[in-house]
C-alpha cells in the first residue's frame, strides 16, 4: 500500500505541475484528471519530450556477448553517462546476430550517439556511421576515419609482461594468440619484437586462437600432445586475454601440470574473474572504468560539436602480478 500511496503522491504532483499554467481548467477537471492519473500510476514519457524537441538522449552501446572484459566496461559507462544526463542502451553480437544488425537495432531506437566495444567491422563501415551518429570504437584504432577511439597502448602492456617473464629466467616463451579481437594484432607484434630484442626469435611461438576461454583450452592440448610426444613444454606462456588464459590453466591442471611450478601463465585485460580464481592471473590490466569514462565523454562532446577532429585516447597499461608467474622449472 505504501507504494501505491507513494506512486499516487508522485502522480497527483506531476499532473499538478502540468495544470499550474493552465488557469482555464476548472477544479472539477483537474480533481478528474488526478483521479484518474492515480489510478494509472501516470509516468511522464521523458523520451517523447526530447523527440519532441529533436533529441534523444541515449547512446547505444554494441558488445559482444560473454566477453567479460566488455562487461567491465559497460559498468563504467552506465554512471559516466548518467551523470551527463544521457541513458545507455545496449546491443549485442551474439551467434547468429551480427555487428551491422546489432548496430540497425541501437540506430532504430533513435540512439545519437555508439560506444563499439571492440568492433570487427570494416572501417569503412564504421566511418560511414559515423555520417549518422557520433561513433567512439572502444579497443581497436580506425585510423583515417571520423570515430573517435579508446583504447590501451598495447604494445607497452605486452612489454611489461614479457619484461616480467623475461627476468624470472623464461626462455620459452609461447602466445597465444587473440585471432581478430581487439588489440590481437598489436599484441602480436609487441610479442615478436620482445623475443626479438631478446634474441630468442628462434624460440618464439604464436599459436592461433581467439579471446575465448575455447581457445585457452585447445592450445594447452596441443602443448600437452607435444610433451608427450617427447617435446618440453614452454616454460611461460603469454595468452591473447584472460579468458584465453583461463582456458588454458583449466587444460594445463586437469594435466596435472602445476601453475607457476611447471609452467607460468600471463593474460591480458584484469577482468573482474582474474582476481577471484583459485590461483590470481598474473595479468596486464586495462583500465576498464578510465576507457568507459574517455569513451562516454567523447561521444557527448561530439554530439555537442560535430566539428571535432577525430580523436584518440591510448591509456597505460599495468602488469599485475599475482600467482600464475614464478621462475622456470629448474
Amino acid at each position: 500500500m505504501a507504494d501505491v500511496a507513494e506512486k499516487a503522491g508522485v502522480s497527483r504532483a506531476l499532473v499538478s505541475i502540468v495544470f499550474r499554467n493552465q488557469p482555464g481548467a476548472s477544479e472539477e477537471t483537474r480533481e478528474r484528471v488526478l483521479r484518474v492519473a492515480d489510478e494509472l500510476g501516470y509516468r511522464p514519457d521523458s523520451a517523447a519530450r526530447l523527440l519532441a524537441r529533436g533529441r534523444s538522449r541515449t547512446i547505444g552501446v554494441l558488445f559482444t556477448a560473454h566477453q567479460i572484459f566488455q562487461s567491465d566496461l559497460i559498468e563504467g559507462i552506465y554512471p559516466e553517462a548518467e551523470r551527463l544526463g544521457y541513458d545507455v542502451l545496449l546491443s549485442a553480437v551474439a551467434q547468429g546476430r551480427s555487428e551491422a544488425k546489432a548496430v540497425e537495432a541501437l540506430l532504430s531506437h533513435r540512439s545519437e550517439a555508439l560506444i563499439l566495444l571492440g568492433p570487427g567491422s570494416d572501417p569503412a563501415y564504421l566511418d560511414e556511421l559515423a555520417e549518422c551518429a557520433a561513433v567512439v570504437s572502444v579497443g581497436r584504432r580506425v585510423p583515417r576515419s571520423r570515430v573517435d577511439s579508446v583504447h590501451t597502448a598495447e604494445g607497452k602492456g605486452v612489454r611489461q609482461a614479457m619484461e616480467h617473464l623475461l627476468e624470472l629466467g623464461h626462455r620459452r616463451i609461447v602466445h597465444i594468440d587473440g585471432g581478430r579481437g581487439p588489440g590481437s594484432a598489436e599484441r602480436r607484434r609487441a610479442y615478436r619484437a620482445a623475443m626479438r630484442r631478446a634474441g630468442l626469435q628462434a624460440e618464439g611461438r604464436v599459436i592461433p586462437g581467439d579471446h575465448t576461454e575455447r581457445s585457452g583450452i585447445e592450445a594447452g592440448r596441443l602443448l600437452l600432445a607435444e610433451r608427450d610426444a617427447g617435446a618440453p613444454l614452454p616454460t611461460a606462456v603469454l595468452a591473447g586475454n584472460d579468458r584465453s588464459a583461463m582456458g588454458l590453466l583449466m587444460a594445463l591442471t586437469r594435466a596435472g601440470v602445476e601453475v607457476p611450478r611447471d609452467l607460468s601463465v600471463v593474460g591480458y585485460d584484469d577482468n573482474h574473474l582474474s582476481h577471484l580464481m583459485p590461483i590470481g592471473l598474473t595479468t596486464v590490466r586495462q583500465d576498464a572504468a578510465l576507457m568507459a569514462e574517455h569513451a562516454v565523454r567523447f561521444a557527448v562532446q561530439r554530439l555537442e560539436n560535430p566539428e571535432l577532429e577525430p580523436r584518440e585516447a591510448e591509456l597505460d597499461p599495468k602488469l599485475v602480478v599475482r600467482g600464475t608467474s614464478g621462475p622456470p622449472p629448474a
